[in-house]
């Protein structure tokens, strides 16, 4: 199982940026997918979760800025970011609980992280 992670970049403070993961492998099941983020001499820290059926969960600090989303047939995550402050300047990272085939339980996978600044 894979997570890969795409759409950082560098982009002025106020603008957009749309980051997306995928997952792949021999996935029988993803129940919550989510992105954190982890900005320099600081921890990761959670920016928003998304189960299956599409509930979301946000964080203060991206409230009505930020818009996570899914594609459960394409094992997909997005992250919409709009309103970019240079606060937000990170390396983000994608997270899925996933169920391999053959297996029972899920297991917790990242992708390999993407880097978003911003510049003021």
């Amino acid at each position: 199982v894979q997570l890969q992670a795409f759409g950082g970049g560098l982009v002025q403070a106020g603008g957009s940026l749309r980051l997306s993961c995928a997952a792949s492998g021999n996935i029988t099941r993803i129940s919550d997918m989510g992105w954190y983020r982890q900005a320099p001499e600081k921890q990761r820290e959670l920016v928003a979760t998304i189960t299956s059926g599409g509930t979301t969960n946000y964080v203060d600090f991206v409230k009505g800025r930020f818009t996570i989303s899914r594609d459960n047939a394409e094992k997909t995550v997005y992250l919409q970011m709009n309103s970019l402050r240079p606060e937000d300047t990170a390396v983000y990272y994608c997270n899925a609980d996933v169920r391999p085939q053959g297996d029972f339980i899920f297991y917790p996978y990242w992708g390999q992280g993407t880097q978003v600044t911003v510049s003021s």
